[in-house]
C-alpha cells in the first residue's frame, strides 16, 4: 500500500485514508460492522481466532446481500464487489496494511488488552486504533498501547447495519485528528456519529443499562412479572423492546459487566448490577445466544420465545367479576374526556360529571371533536360516532354516579382532592361499585381509606392520549377484593387495551423505571458530559426511543416530572432517585416546558 494512502493525524484526515479496516473479533457485532464497511466500499480484513466465526461472518455477509438483492437494493454485482471486499483471517498479522483497526472482541479487559499489545507489533505507526468496548476504560486501554493518541472508541450498536449511531470515544490521550477521521469515516458509512468523553456505558448505555437493572430489580422483587413489566415499557413508553427482552438480546452477562463497570465509577445503587442478573449469567443462563435467558428461546441465538414454567397459563382471565354496563367518569380535563370517549367508544353509557354542567358539556364538546377527527380519517363512521355521543351524560354533579357500575375519577394529581372526591364517591354510588382512580403516582390504599368499602377501589392507571395508548396499568392494593380486579381486567379488555398488574407502589410499573432514566439524563448535562441534542439523539438513534429524554421531559412538563421523581425519592429512599437540581431549579424558574414556552429548550408560543 502506497504512501498516499496512509492517514495523516497532524491534519483534518479524510475519511476516504481509512480506506482499509480491520475488524478483529467475528461475533455478531463484528461480523455487523464489516457488513457496514464493505457495503460502503471499505476494503475490510476480518479477524478471529476461531475459524468458525470467520466462517460464519462470510456466510452471514453472503446471506445479507443476498436479502439486498432479492429487496432490489443493490444490484448482484454490487453483491460480489462487496463479497469481494471481505477477507478474514486468524491471525493479527493481518492488519498490517490496515488504516483503522476496530477490535469487537468480548468484554474483558486481559483479552483486549492482548489484541491492542499484539496490533502494537503488527500495524503502521499511523494506524488508528480502535476498541468496540461499551463498558471498559478506554484511557485505560491507550495508556498500555505504544500508541494512545492513536487510541480511541468507536461503539456501534447492534445490528450494526441497522442502528445509525455511533459513539466516537476519546480519552484525554487521544489526538484530536484520529477524532475527527473516525468521525468523518462514521459520517461516511451513513451513521451519525456523536462524540462522548471516556465514562463507562458513554451516553447512550449509560443511560440505558440503569433502566434495564432497575427493570430486572423490578422483576427479582416480584413486583410485576416479566411479560407485564415489558408490556408496560412497550405500550406507555411506545419502546422497540421491553427491558427484559432487550437484556436477553444484549447478553445477560454482557449487562451485568457493563453494569459493575458503572458502579465501580459511579458509586450509584441504582448500577449496581441486580443479583438476578449475576444468577442467571453464573447459570450459563444468558439470554438469546444461550437459548434462555429472562425468557425461554426455541434454540440457541433464537429470537422465537417458547413457553415455560412462567408463562402465564391459558384461562388466567377467568375469574368472575362484576357487571359493568354504565360508567361514571369524573373530571374536565384531558385525561377525563379521553378516558369517557374510550369507554363510550366501547358502548358504555357514560356519565361525565365536572364541577359544573358548563364544564362537564365542554368536556363533551371536546370529546365530539375527537371522534370527528377519527370519522375524517376514516377510523369509525358517522352512525359509530353519534352513538358513542349519544351514550355520553354531563352532569355539573357527582350526585349522576348513583347508579354506575364502575365510577373512574381522573381529578388533578392532589391527595386532598382525590380523597375528598372518593369520600363523595362512597356517599353517592350503588353498593357493589367499582371505585377507580387514575393516579399516576400517589398512594390507591390512600384513596381507598377515605371509603367505607376499600375492598372496592383499584387504581386504572391510563396513559395521555387514552383513546390512542393501549396500556392501562391495573393497580391492587392489599384490601382489593378479586373479583374487582377481574372485573377491571375484563372491562379493559372490553374497551381494547393492554392490563399490566401493578403492587400499590410509587411509580408503579412505567414511571418507576422512566424517571430515573429521565432524571439520569439530566445529570449527564449537569456534568457537562454530553449535550441535550446528543443525549436525544443517541437515545433514538442508539437506543429506538420515540423521544429523546430532553423532547420528554419538555413534553410531560418539568413540574409533573419533579413531582413523580420526588414521589419516588421518598417512597424508595435512594440517593440515586434524588431529583436532578437543574431539574429543580428550571421548576422554581417556571420555565415547565412546551406548556410555558421554555423548558429544556424554547418553543415558539402559540
Amino acid at each position: 500500500m502506497g504512501p498516499q494512502s496512509t492517514p495523516d493525524l497532524s491534519t483534518e484526515a479524510s475519511p476516504l485514508s481509512l480506506s482499509t479496516v480491520a475488524v478483529v473479533g467475528l461475533g455478531t457485532m463484528g461480523t455487523g460492522i464489516a457488513e457496514v464497511l464493505t457495503r460502503a466500499g471499505r476494503e475490510v480484513i476480518g479477524i478471529d481466532t476461531d475459524e468458525a466465526a470467520a466462517r460464519h461472518a462470510v456466510t452471514a455477509l453472503e446471506a445479507a446481500t443476498a436479502r439486498a438483492v432479492r429487496r432490489e437494493r443493490i444490484t448482484e454485482r454490487e453483491r460480489q464487489d462487496i463479497l469481494a471486499r471481505f477477507r478474514t483471517f486468524t491471525d493479527l498479522q493481518a492488519a498490517a496494511d490496515a488504516d483503522l483497526v476496530i477490535e469487537v472482541v468480548p468484554e474483558d479487559y486481559e483479552l483486549k488488552r492482548q489484541v491492542f499489545a499484539g496490533l502494537d507489533a503488527v500495524v503502521r505507526p499511523d494506524t488508528i486504533l480502535a476498541t468496540g468496548t461499551n463498558a471498559l476504560s478506554v484511557t485505560r486501554l491507550a495508556a498500555d498501547s505504544q500508541r494512545p493518541e492513536r487510541v480511541l472508541g468507536v461503539h456501534f450498536f447492534n445490528p450494526a447495519p441497522a442502528m445509525k449511531l455511533v459513539e466516537v470515544v476519546s480519552s484525554v490521550l487521544t489526538a484530536p485528528a484520529a477524532v475527527a477521521a473516525v468521525t468523518e469515516l462514521a459520517h461516511a458509512l451513513g451513521k451519525d456519529p456523536i462524540a462522548v468523553g471516556d465514562r463507562p456505558g458513554f451516553v447512550a448505555d449509560g443511560l440505558l443499562f440503569g433502566y434495564l437493572n432497575q427493570a430486572a430489580a423490578m422483576y427479582e422483587s416480584k413486583y410485576a412479572t416479566r411479560e407485564d413489566i415489558d408490556a408496560a415499557m412497550r405500550l406507555g413508553c411506545g419502546l422497540p423492546m421491553g427491558p427484559l427482552a432487550l437484556l436477553d438480546l444484549i447478553g445477560v452477562d454482557t449487562a451485568r459487566t457493563v453494569l459493575e463497570a458503572m458502579y465501580a465509577e459511579s458509586q450509584d445503587r441504582l448500577h449496581a448490577p441486580a443479583p438476578i442478573l449475576g444468577q442467571l449469567a453464573e447459570a450459563g443462563l444468558t439470554g438469546r445466544k444461550a437459548g434462555r435467558g429472562f425468557y425461554t428461546y426455541e434454540a440457541p441465538d433464537s429470537a422465537t420465545v417458547v413457553p415455560d414454567a412462567e408463562s402465564p397459563a391459558a384461562g388466567d382471565e377467568a375469574a368472575a367479576g362484576r357487571t359493568v354496563s354504565s360508567v361514571g367518569v369524573a373530571g374536565s380535563g384531558t385525561m377525563a374526556s379521553g378516558i369517557a370517549e374510550v369507554f363510550a367508544k366501547a358502548g358504555y353509557k357514560i356519565v361525565l360529571a365536572a364541577r359544573s354542567l358548563e364544564k362537564a358539556e365542554k368536556a363533551k364538546a371536546r370529546i365530539a371533536k375527537s371522534l370527528g377527527r377519527s370519522v375524517d380519517k376514516g377510523r369509525m363512521s358517522a352512525e359509530a360516532r353519534d352513538t358513542a355521543l349519544a351514550a355520553i351524560t354531563p352532569a355539573g354533579s357527582l350526585d349522576a354516579f348513583a347508579d354506575v357500575d364502575l365510577a373512574v375519577e381522573a381529578v388533578a394529581e392532589d391527595l386532598a382532592v382525590k380523597q375528598e372526591l372518593f369520600k363523595t364517591l362512597d356517599k353517592v354510588c350503588k353498593p357493589g361499585a367499582v371505585l377507580a382512580t387514575t393516579t399516576s403516582s400517589l398512594p390507591v390504599v390512600a384513596c381507598a381509606r377515605a371509603t367505607s368499602r376499600p375492598q372496592d377501589v383499584i387504581g386504572m392507571h391510563f396513559f395521555n392520549p387514552a383513546p390512542a395508548m393501549k396500556l392501562v396499568e391495573v393497580v391492587r392494593t392489599v384490601l382489593t377484593a378479586d373479583d374487582v380486579h377481574a372485573t377491571v381486567r375484563a372491562v379493559c379488555a372490553k374497551v381494547r387495551k393492554h392490563p399490566v398488574d401493578c403492587g400499590d407502589r410509587a411509580g408503579f410499573i412505567v414511571n418507576a423505571l422512566l424517571f430515573p432514566y429521565l432524571n439520569n439524563a439530566i445529570k449527564m448535562v449537569e456534568e457537562h458530559y454530553a449535550t441535550l441534542d446528543d443525549i436525544d439523539a443517541a437515545m433514538k438513534l442508539g437506543g429506538g426511543y420515540p423521544m429523546g429524554p430532553f423532547e420528554l421531559l419538555d413534553v410531560v412538563g418539568l413540574d409533573v416530572s419533579l413531582a413523580i421523581e420526588k414521589v419516588l425519592h421518598a417512597e424508595f429512599r435512594d440517593p440515586g432517585l434524588a431529583p436532578s437540581p437543574l431539574l429543580e431549579h428550571l421548576v422554581a424558574a417556571g420555565c415547565l416546558g412546551r406548556k410555558t414556552g421554555r423548558g429544556f429548550r424554547e418553543y415558539a408560543r402559540r
